[in-house]
């Protein structure tokens, strides 16, 4: 049998996240490109991203295909269009002046799953990158990351948008990131809980 899910923002009943949903609105455009294993983890951050900022637009999918209507899409856009994916051929967003708004795309993934979507969509390399100068760790550690400047999507969108709009208040992103790290700790049996904490 299936555990009721919240109508709202589509957790389970006993971990709804309601309470720490708070909306914002952004000018940078935000674009996710979700690894289809992404979309039903529990863990998922990019499911709380579309809670806060409703705007958000997730595309699923691996291959060029996937993607075209996005693709069709961005070659009509006036805005600019960057690719957060760190690269040796990758800006620092710092160094960078953003005199109009943007468009920023998104990896939704493990880094190997984003690598992977990066590779076999050879359009996104050719999009200008930009990274950020990780200077803290992530604290999205309820999950396992390879990389020690692993963030999560939401974290880097946030990350990206103070960077971007400086005046741009991000607290309801972390906000709602550390509700649900929080709950899931809790949730744990206390043997496991004691390794989070």
């Amino acid at each position: 049998m299936s555990r009721p899910i919240c109508p709202k923002c589509h957790y389970p009943l006993k971990a709804c996240l309601c309470e720490s949903i708070e909306a914002m609105q952004v000018s940078t455009e935000l674009i996710v490109l979700q690894d289809p294993s992404e979309v039903g983890h529990a863990k998922n951050s990019v499911r709380l991203l579309e809670l806060v900022i409703e705007d958000t637009q997730v595309y699923v999918g691996e291959i060029p295909d996937d993607f075209m209507q996005l693709r069709q899409r961005l070659e009509q856009s006036v805005k600019p269009v960057y690719l957060v994916y760190p690269s040796e051929q990758s800006q620092d967003v710092e160094s960078v002046s953003f005199d109009e708004d943007v468009i920023l795309l998104f990896l939704d993934g493990t880094w190997r799953k984003a690598y992977k979507l990066l590779q076999l969509n050879p359009w996104l390399q050719d999009l200008p990158a930009l990274h950020l100068d990780i200077e803290s760790a992530s604290n999205y550690k309820i999950r396992k990351a390879s990389r020690a400047d692993s963030l999560s999507t939401l974290e880097a969108v946030a990350m990206m948008l103070k960077a971007i709009e400086a005046h741009q208040e991000v607290a309801p992103l972390t906000n709602a990131l550390n509700a649900m790290v929080n709950q899931r700790i809790r949730s744990m049996p206390a043997s496991v809980r004691k390794r989070y904490e």
